[in-house]
């Protein structure tokens, strides 16, 4: 039996991801699972390859151009990919030993039938290595720096640079240049966070208590978390503590309505239904309906029973939901910019056209939302990006389109809120916190 060479698969992986658009969390798991026969250690291996390789792509393409006669533009992708996670590998790996970085680029090559440019893969891995020591980005001016050195298209640090000051936007991309790590909820209808901590630690996962909610918790050292007995049992499910703040300042309460507009994978709904001790009802909601079936799924696993599910486009008006919830959560579809580290994908595959589209989707959402408010009703609307037209701007935007509405000042309830009383989470690498944006309104 041929042995299954981790590298090569990271390379089609690659392939998929940069050449094909796809997404790097669904082209892994696929991968993953299509490969089921690596071990453990290969699919840590894999894994780290993928997602470091995207998160540094501007700095490997333009290293390897500083080398190569041939642009990366020229490049075959076979040929290109393999050099981009050798060059990971080479400026980001250091236990890996270079002649094995070469050896297994050449050898792929090669067995790809390309046998005449293996030479040519080999010489340029053996030229970056000797220089790879060089500081290669001198001279360079400020965003062309940030682009390059934390590998982010040059319109996003512009954009950033127009909202924050350089030194803001380099912490920025350090803190989103990070090895995201698991951060789960405790279900506290079934179980509390020291007997889930405890169960955890017995099967040597490290646990780490949240820094923003109560019952977050952060786990190292962890593989297949599907596969322990109080994931199947439902004791928690998998969200970021970010995501579970935007819940802890809604603070819905018990036998009260909510509506959650765009609710999948079903997070923040789950954790609404902790806080209201399994009581009142939760309409949770989605545009595609085989979302709506994995928020079942989990549904059923957390035994959670206030929970109805529909298929709901939010830019249009439902008019039964009208004045009908003491509480609405718009998380809005966003570009996704504080996420990075999840899904470094984003750094290549958004435009500032996509956010330019999005803005009048999340206007007709948050104009629905409250809408769908009881007087006195609470709105918190959240998105998982760092964008002031997509944040501030559109709170701004509803606060004059809509009249009977107010901007409750979270100065009051959290030391995160800023001097609009609305909350801005940047990326910490200290504290593994994802960039966020959380606003609460209510209607008068």
């Amino acid at each position: 039996m041929n042995k299954i060479d981790e590298r090569e698969i990271a390379v089609y992986a690659l392939i998929d991801i940069v050449e094909l658009s796809g997404y790097n969390n669904i082209v892994l798991r696929r991968t993953l699972k299509k490969y089921e026969g690596l071990t453990n250690v290969q699919k840590n291996f894999l894994t780290e390859v993928v997602n470091g390789t995207l998160r540094n792509l501007i700095y490997i393409d333009y290293v390897i151009n500083e080398y190569s006669k041939t642009k990366t533009e020229k490049m075959k992708p076979i040929i290109l990919n393999t050099l981009r996670i050798g060059v990971y590998q080479i400026h980001f790996m250091d236990r890996v030993p270079s002649h094995g970085i070469c050896n297994s680029a050449v050898n792929f090559v090669k067995k790809k039938g390309f046998q005449g440019l293996s030479g040519f893969v080999n010489g340029l891995l053996r030229n970056i290595i000797r220089n790879k020591d060089e500081n290669l980005l001198e001279g360079l001016k400020k965003a062309e720096y940030l682009s390059i050195k934390y590998s982010y298209d040059i319109w996003i640090i512009k954009y950033w640079l127009s909202q924050f000051s350089y030194e803001v936007v380099e912490q920025i991309c350090i803190g989103s240049n990070k090895r995201s790590g698991v951060t789960i909820a405790v279900n506290t209808l079934k179980t509390t966070k020291d007997k889930l901590k405890n169960e955890l630690e017995l099967k040597e996962i490290e646990v780490l208590d949240g820094i923003l909610v109560n019952n977050a918790l952060k786990l190292k050292n962890t593989r297949d978390i599907s596969k322990l007995k109080s994931f199947k049992e439902g004791m928690f499910h998998v969200i970021d503590e970010t995501s579970q703040y935007a819940v802890e300042i809604l603070n819905p309460m018990a036998n009260k309505k909510m509506l959650d507009m765009c609710s999948a994978p079903g997070g923040k709904t789950f954790n609404s239904s902790y806080n209201m001790d399994g009581t009142g009802e939760i309409v949770s909601c989605d545009i595609f309906d085989h979302k709506i079936e994995l928020i079942e799924e989990s549904i059923r696993r957390l035994g959670v029973t206030n929970i109805k599910t529909m298929i709901l486009d939010g830019t249009e008006l439902k008019e039964e939901f009208v004045d009908k919830f003491d509480y609405v959560l718009v998380d809005a579809p966003c570009s996704g910019l504080g996420i990075v580290s999840k899904k470094p994908d984003i750094k290549i595959n958004k435009t500032f056209e996509d956010i330019q589209q999005l803005i009048p989707i999340q206007r007709e959402i948050l104009k629905n939302g409250i809408k769908y408010l009881k007087e006195d009703g609470v709105l918190v609307y959240s998105t998982c990006t760092i964008s002031n037209k997509e944040n501030i701007q559109n709170i701004r935007w509803i606060l004059e389109e809509e009249d009977g509405i107010e901007l409750v000042d979270l100065k009051e309830e959290s030391k995160l809120a800023n001097d609009e009383g609305v909350i801005e989470i940047l990326p910490d690498d200290s504290k593994e916190l994802d960039g966020f944006f959380i606003a609460k309104l209510r209607r008068k």
